[in-house]
């Protein structure tokens, strides 16, 4: 069976306020706080195009690889939901911000795109709150939304999850979004269809919705197609439609028929004058585009010797690129690789368990470098300064040569100290001592990780591992 997945990802620009009304977009604000006439639709206001969230618009075309229409106009698309306040929705049709461009995933494909528009984002409902009733909070209405459309190329979950993380890395590189998830800055919807062999038609075409997150959208993409190839296998009949995820179940559940564009209705949005953009505008953002995720890896395996595996993890992130480009510069380059792996190890587990950014968090490229020191002078021991050192600096900001001298965090390198030590955790374990014996070398690794544990990750664990070694050889 071939599988063809296309996506539809809306990514909510970054501007301060909303598409086509002064309204400040808001994360977190009580309901119906951030909302005026105009992005509420009451009768006899008149929409303006927000400036701010055309260039953002435009910035993340030509980032994609996308060329500016020539002509830029928005159109009515009809539909009635609780959430849409005008019982229309305020986006682009036939003449969109940009077509084409491509996105190159891990393994070098160049996934096309097909557009990119802009629109308006719905309210949003709530069923929460009363078992008789729901509620609707428009602060959301109006909000921008730069809709990006690939063309149906990716062939997996697995590579449409790549893909994901490639296009998340551009928009936040570049600026236009903080394709922050939780906050739905970032969401999606998955075309999927399964066929038996290549130069058969495309399937049926099933849009997943209610993809909360890529994990989700992963696990939504493997269930549907097992769902599909096993109908087909079974003679039964695929229907175009629209289906839901269940998180909680790992299934997805139908919706309704999917819609086509003629059920929208679109027209002309009679209150927006059509436009173009000069050849100067567009060079100018163009000019103005940053060092792409590309690039920027290249450039860290060429300059700093890392491995593509490290480069395209920092890269995908503005703040871990930050971090390690300023620290680059603080150390040796044959430091660069532990520079890489503080970052990569610690300081994404750190962003991670709270729920943060790592160019969120209090720690600066200098402290950084001062704890790479420290454990390449053999002043504290790596373990002390990932679990004691790390996360206080990583909070506070605090330096780390403080955090040791008040801690008494020292390394302990003293032969006295380490030989008391050593000598316990051998009576200790007299079947690891055989084994070791008998030649099987592996084992001194858990006699050493007993001497950290018992000095509380301050014994010097290359002098251990010396140390152990020598009194076990004879």
């Amino acid at each position: 069976m071939i599988t063809t997945i296309g996506l539809e990802v809306h990514a909510q620009l970054g501007s301060r306020t909303k598409i086509f009304c002064g309204c400040e977009v808001k994360f977190g604000s009580s309901p119906n706080t951030q909302v005026c006439p105009v992005c509420l639709g009451l009768p006899g206001v008149l929409p303006v195009l927000n400036r701010e969230v055309f260039l953002l618009g435009l910035r993340a075309v030509l980032a994609l690889g996308g060329t500016p229409s020539q002509v830029i106009k928005f159109d009515r698309k009809n539909y009635f939901y609780p959430d849409l306040p005008k019982g229309y929705q305020i986006s682009q049709y036939d003449s969109p911000l940009g077509r084409g461009g491509f996105i190159e995933t891990g393994s070098g494909r160049k996934i096309r795109l097909n557009r990119a528009h802009l629109e308006e984002d719905a309210g949003k409902l709530i069923h929460d709150q009363s078992p008789e009733a729901s509620f609707v909070d428009f602060n959301r209405a109006g909000t921008p939304l730069l809709e990006i459309v690939s063309e149906p190329d990716l062939e997996s979950p697995d590579e449409a999850y790549d893909y994901l993380t490639h296009l998340k890395a551009i928009l936040k590189t570049v600026g236009v979004s903080e394709c922050d998830m939780e906050k739905g800055h970032l969401r999606c919807d998955a075309n999927v269809s399964v066929r038996k062999a290549a130069d058969d038609p495309l399937g049926k075409k099933v849009e997943v919705k209610n993809l909360n997150s890529f994990k989700a959208v992963k696990a939504a993409l493997e269930y549907e197609v097992r769902r599909q190839i096993e109908a087909l296998g079974k003679g039964e009949a695929l229907v175009q439609e629209t289906r839901l995820w269940d998180d909680g179940k790992e299934k997805t559940f139908p919706m309704r028929s999917k819609e086509e564009a003629h059920d929208y209705r679109y027209f002309p949005e009679p209150d927006l004058v059509p436009f173009s953009v000069s050849e100067e505008e567009i060079e100018k953002v163009r000019r103005a585009l940053p060092e792409l995720p590309k690039q920027r890896k290249e450039r860290l395996m060429r300059e700093n010797q890392l491995s593509a595996y490290d480069a395209e993890l920092l890269t995908q992130d503005n703040g871990a690129y930050a971090l390690f480009i300023d620290t680059a510069g603080k150390v040796t380059r044959e430091q660069y690789k532990d520079v890489a792996n503080w970052i990569i190890g610690s300081g994404f587990a750190y962003a991670g368990a709270h729920a943060t950014e790592l160019g969120r968090t209090r720690l600066s490229s200098g402290n950084l470098a001062k704890m790479i020191a420290l454990v390449a002078q053999g002043k504290v021991s790596l373990q002390i300064a990932k679990e004691k050192i790390f996360p206080e600096v990583a909070e506070h900001g605090r330096d780390p040569e403080a955090i040791v001298r008040e801690k008494g965090l020292e390394q302990v390198s003293d032969a006295g100290a380490l030989d008391e030590w050593a000598a316990q955790v051998i009576r200790e374990n007299p079947k690891v001592v055989n084994e070791v014996k008998s030649g099987k070398d592996t084992a001194v690794m858990f006699l050493v990780g007993q001497v950290m544990r018992k000095s509380q990750g301050k014994a010097n664990p290359g002098k251990v591992q010396e140390m152990l070694r020598k009194k076990l050889s004879g």
